[in-house]
């Protein structure tokens, strides 16, 4: 029974070698996946800035001369995340729909 057990392990290392040398041989091939911008804004980090503005506006971190700069940023920050707030509950509705129906 230990030259079976021997056996069988000895093919899995074979087996696992060239399915890690068939990987980059397919990112060279141009089937790699598209990255993501690095330097690209989400919603999530607008919401995350209108938050820090608040927080550093709260403690004191801006100077008096600065806070009408800094307010009007903000303003504008909030009338934008206001504005894609009614894009994102379409896009959540839509995708709840087709599951609603199908629990019918």
């Amino acid at each position: 029974m230990a030259t079976k057990k021997k056996s069988l392990k000895k093919p899995e290392k074979a087996t696992a070698e060239p399915q890690a040398a068939a990987q980059p041989q397919q990112a060279q091939a141009g089937e790699q996946a598209p990255q993501p911008d690095p330097t690209a804004l989400s919603i999530g980090d607008l919401k995350n800035l209108a938050t820090i503005l608040d927080v550093a506006s709260t403690r004191g971190a801006f100077k008096a001369n600065e806070m009408a700069g800094v307010g009007f940023l903000y303003n504008k920050l909030q009338a934008f995340l206001t504005k894609m707030a009614p894009e994102q509950k379409t896009e959540d509705t839509k995708a709840e729909a087709p599951a609603a129906a199908e629990g019918k």
